[in-house]
């Protein structure tokens, strides 16, 4: 070789030695839109990917003649329904759709095909379909345009009640179908407005329970004639106190009802309601908690219902002809719902998750005792040492006591923790006890504190609680946050100095709130599916929902009120946001338009705040595909690594 070719070839390997070899990184996908996302380093699935790696399993329905369950569960990038046929058993896949596949029940009579949902790309305008067993065969029942919303089966188990807005686009009609046969689907009663919904059936089905809810705090309950689709009132209107209904069961004789409500009390009491005098009897007054749902088993016997006690599920059965409880085993702690009887009547189904297992559905033998666990969720990584949660309390501006969930990390980490505020949607939501996800990774790997506050307007905490953020004193709920600020610098574990603030739909919209008012007092935000101004969020919103949300946040077509929400929109205070924000959206939702996430990007943006803008084209109030949510959760990290950790 020359000397001319050893010079050369003594160079090229001088600047390979110099340039380092590019480490991979995780592209988005083509259906993500990532604007000012840096590149995410491929070595982070590795460890925060295994976060993310674990199923759940949540219950859908009893075989109606079989010890068989339904349930819901993800084995590729969505939760498909699954047929699990004793417990412990194989999970049997059914569906197979690109988006997820939720819920579903069995036709009561034999079980030969399954009713079930689906949207397309998270916009929630849902159609009905059946999927016969045997063959496998999907067969659509809606008009493959509108939004339907399954209800109740007739007692008679031919025929289904459900919601759709076909009619106007908006308004949510009372309509019947035999889904064995689509040509008897007809329209029974025409409503008006998006808060109704059916919840059961007469035994000699000449009547349906329907329920109008006008807000979290107000509904009515009436009967509609299947035959005329004639409506009557059940509960009555000219009453000075608001009434919330819940769930609703006809006994089985067809002389009353039994419902959870909050009449003349704080929490939704189970209530048994005579039909002939109108007449209410309370049979839970001994339990100052709400009583979230109840099921009532085929003989009308027993009555299951689960109370929700400082955020955790605690199961009850009480023998209606005797009003007295049963006593019951000992349970897994945690968060519980999806609550079924068998039609045997002795066997209760219903799912649990808690701080150590992401979800898994559990039956109890009421006559025995006997609890069977009929899925084992697997997960990536091991769970017996994720922390519990911890309840906290503290002082708000006006002395009124707000409380939430601590979760601490391990103790490998000293010092003071930096602490992310992750605040629930709703607003009528609540912060519970359950499975943190991939943000046990942040936990354990990070060693980020992890606070999930229930600030005033939370549900679960009585309704004068409830009402404490309606229009007018909306802004009680970030003074709420920035009390908790003050909470966290009297704690010696906690950094005052780095703290995040996160949350989704509502929870954005506080995020957005707390970055604008109080933005000396955080490092940076991480803003999901938010509003940036309540008053063009209204305006947008699907009709069907719009007259809903104006109870709770304010009518903006009123001058006084809308002049009230535009001085509180974060997009008109936009110069306050002085830390960095992560702005994650759904190109489909039809809740939070993506309006409102793109206006406040495109605002930080050009002010000189530093904003990544995430926003999935297949999704919609919040991202269900798992690819997406890992990206997601991903871009989350990175934004906490630089921003809150450094």
């Amino acid at each position: 070789m020359s000397k001319k070719m050893l010079l050369l070839l003594a160079a090229m390997l001088l600047v390979a030695a110099a340039v380092p070899a590019q480490e991979p990184v995780i592209a988005p996908a083509d259906n993500l839109i990532a604007d000012g996302v840096p590149k995410i380093p491929a070595s982070l699935a590795e460890t925060a990917g295994r976060y993310g790696s674990y199923r759940s399993a949540n219950l859908a329905d009893w075989h109606p003649t079989k010890r068989e369950m339904l349930i819901a569960t993800r084995f590729g990038d969505t939760p498909q329904l699954h047929l699990v046929k004793i417990p412990g058993g194989t999970r049997q896949q059914l569906t197979f759709f690109a988006d997820s596949v939720g819920g579903g029940r069995f036709h009561p009579n034999g079980g030969d095909y399954i009713l079930f949902a689906k949207d397309i790309g998270g916009g929630e305008w849902y159609q009905l379909y059946r999927y016969d067993v045997v063959t496998g065969n999907v067969t659509l029942l809606t008009d493959g345009k509108s939004r339907n919303l399954a209800g109740p089966w007739s007692s008679s188990g031919d025929q289904v009640a459900y919601m759709s807005t076909r009619r106007t686009g908006k308004d949510t009609d009372l309509w019947v179908m035999n889904p064995s046969d689509p040509k008897t689907d007809h329209l029974l009663t025409q409503l008006a407005g998006g808060g109704w919904q059916p919840l059961d059936w007469s035994p000699d089905d000449k009547k349906i329970l329907l329920e109008e809810e006008l807000s979290v705090n107000e509904s009515y309950l009436w009967l509609v004639d299947r035959t005329t689709g004639e409506k009557t009132e059940l509960t009555p209107r000219n009453i000075t106190e608001k009434v919330s209904y819940g769930e609703g069961r006809f006994s089985k004789d067809g002389k009353g009802i039994y419902v959870t409500t909050d009449e003349d009390s704080e929490f939704h009491r189970l209530s048994y309601i005579d039909l002939s005098t109108r007449q209410r009897q309370y049979l839970t007054t001994n339990i100052p908690w709400d009583v979230e749902s109840c099921d009532l088993t085929h003989d009308g016997k027993m009555i299951a219902f689960m109370t929700n006690e400082e955020g955790v599920s605690v199961l009850h059965v009480m023998n209606t002809s005797t009003k007295k409880e049963t006593l019951l085993p000992k349970l897994p702690a945690g968060v519980m719902g999806s609550l079924r009887w068998h039609k045997n009547g002795h066997e209760v189904g219903f799912s649990l998750s808690n701080a150590r297992g992401p979800g898994d559905v559990y039956s109890l033998d009421v006559a025995t005792g006997k609890v069977e666990r009929w899925t084992a969720s697997e997960t990536a990584v091991k769970t017996d040492g994720f922390p519990e949660a911890e309840l906290v309390r503290w002082k708000s501006f006006d002395g009124k006591m707000i409380s939430g969930f601590l979760y601490k990390p391990p103790a490998k980490f000293t010092g003071k923790r930096p602490v992310l505020v992750v605040i629930h949607g709703g607003p009528e939501g609540q912060s519970q006890p359950t499975f943190l996800g991939r943000s046990n990774y942040l936990l354990d790997e990070l060693g980020i504190a992890l606070i999930y506050p229930n600030v005033r307007g939370s549900t679960g905490y009585g309704k004068t609680f409830s009402l404490m953020d309606n229009g007018f004193k909306r802004d009680g709920t970030y003074k709420d946050i920035n009390a908790l600020f003050d909470w966290i610098a009297t704690q010696p574990g906690l950094d005052s100095q780095r703290i995040a603030v996160t949350g989704g739909s509502y929870g954005g919209h506080m995020t957005l709130a707390v970055s604008t008012f109080y933005s000396d007092r955080i490092r940076c935000s991480v803003d999901i599916v938010g509003m940036s101004n309540l008053v063009t969020f209204l305006e947008h919103t699907e009709a069907y929902r719009r007259d809903l949300r104006r109870v709770e946040y304010g009518d903006e077509r009123e001058p006084k009120m809308r002049e009230f929400l535009e001085k509180i929109a974060p997009m008109n205070n936009i110069e306050q946001i002085k830390k960095p924000m992560l702005v994650i959206a759904g190109k489909n939702d039809p809740r939070v338009p993506v309006s409102e996430s793109q206006q406040i990007a495109d605002g930080l943006r050009k002010q000189g705040t530093p904003v990544w803008l995430l926003v999935a084209k297949d999704e919609g109030h919040g991202y269900r595909k798992k690819p997406n949510q890992d990206f997601q959760f991903y871009a989350t990290v990175v934004f906490l690594q630089e921003y809150l950790l450094k």
